[in-house]
């Protein structure tokens, strides 16, 4: 069935120097700068997504053109609205976690505030010298007794995470911006239990560079750490939240979610994806990089601080002609470090965000704004089964286990 051609060119989005939202922004680097940061690296009651749905409309001519528009969930003022749903109509679900459940192994780099740096900051440091290099699998006491679930880490995260098979969230390593949930920023050696959290049955999470989210069974997500790119979706921008908080969220359950280093994804039980947090590559996929130019000629983002709906989905034909894909049903999403992947009912797979290294399998390294169809995988029997994503690269099997 031949899709409808798209108005617009999206090869190259709004450069952001035309009119922008209110309300706080993030300040980013010098302007003209467009390699990927090496440290930084209205609610639908129906299913699925499609190109005429929130009134987003296509950005014009490369090079140019307006920003996408805001979709009817804006506020007077500029601020964001939170996605609602009326009560009568929210599904009830009861999530469960892993079926799995066993002892906690660890080895490998414990100096977690000196992983993935040069030297360990100087406010920390105290713990220069504190955790050594686990040759070999280890034990921590304090887990004694303890069955577990699920380990959850990132491909960005100096911290870690682990669920009982009561559902309890316990979390240690990095947290100098409250990542670990315990109420401070104190670096945490071994699994401690997140106090608040304690009274919440919790099914997953998970975790971005300075960053967490954790969901329960009921469909609800905490979120806590760093909050300057609004990738907790609290409706602010604060350098750290260091105690569980729920997201400004009140649509559909939510069942699964992802975090990339500095944004976040979730997906409801009816197949919606949302986005929040940093847009610096496209990778909360809503048409805009949120670029714009600010005092001294700087460059600053328009972050997203509350969850927003991703509307569109778009293919690309050989001939450059882009087409928007319709009814799209999100089953799964996951997040590199700037880049997001999905997978929906048909077994196709989406890809956006920071394009390096081909990362987002489109045989070029352009940055897509929107999700963009993975052609490989919208042929009959050569659909995928799962989807992952690590820092700069993606995986995917396929339906026949390849």
């Amino acid at each position: 069935m031949p899709r409808k051609k798209a108005a617009a060119a999206w090869e190259e989005p709004s450069s952001g120097n035309g009119t922008a939202r209110a309300g706080p922004r993030k300040r980013g680097g010098p302007a003209g700068r467009k390699r990927e940061r090496p440290e930084r690296c209205s609610s639908s009651s129906g299913g699925g997504s499609s190109g005429d749905e929130d009134g987003l409309e296509l950005d014009g001519a490369p090079g140019g053109g307006k920003r996408a528009a805001r979709p009817a969930a804006t506020k007077a003022g500029g601020a964001a609205a939170v996605i609602t749903e009326p009560e009568h109509t929210k599904e009830r679900v009861k999530l469960e976690g892993s079926k799995c459940k066993g002892q906690l192994l660890i080895f490998g780099a414990t100096n977690w505030d000196l992983i993935g740096r040069k030297e360990v900051p100087k406010q920390q440091a105290a713990y220069r010298n504190l955790g050594q290099n686990l040759w070999g699998p280890h034990r921590y006491g304090c887990l004694s007794g303890v069955r577990v679930r699920t380990v959850v880490s990132g491909s960005c995260a100096a911290h870690s995470l682990l669920i009982t098979t009561e559902g309890k969230l316990w979390s240690w390593g990095r947290n100098e911006k409250g990542q670990l949930g315990h109420g401070d920023t104190k670096r945490v050696e071994a699994p401690r239990l997140v106090e608040g959290l304690s009274h919440e049955v919790i099914v997953s999470a998970a975790c971005g560079r300075n960053h967490t989210l954790a969901l329960t069974e009921t469909g609800s997500v905490f979120a806590f750490g760093e909050n300057k790119m609004g990738q907790l979706g609290l409706g602010n921008q604060t350098d750290a939240v260091p105690s569980p908080a729920q997201i400004m969220y009140n649509g559909q359950p939510i069942t699964k979610m992802a975090c990339g280093a500095e944004f976040s994804m979730i997906m409801d039980c009816k197949g919606n994806l949302y986005s929040f947090g940093c847009p610096e590559y496209g990778q909360l996929g809503h048409n805009s990089d949120g670029k714009f130019i600010a005092r001294a000629q700087r460059i600053e983002y328009d972050c997203e601080l509350v969850p927003r709906r991703v509307a569109i989905f778009i293919e690309k034909t050989k001939d450059g002609q882009i087409l928007p894909v319709p009814n799209v049903v999100v089953r799964d999403v996951a997040c590199g470090a700037n880049h997001t992947l999905v997978l929906d009912s048909q077994k196709r797979v989406f890809s956006w965000g920071f394009g390096g290294y081909g990362r987002l399998g489109h045989a070029e390294q352009k940055d897509e704004m929107v999700p963009r169809l993975v052609k490989l995988f919208d042929f009959p029997g050569r659909g995928a089964s799962q989807i992952y994503a690590g820092y700069t690269c993606s995986f995917a099997v396929s339906e026949v286990g390849q």
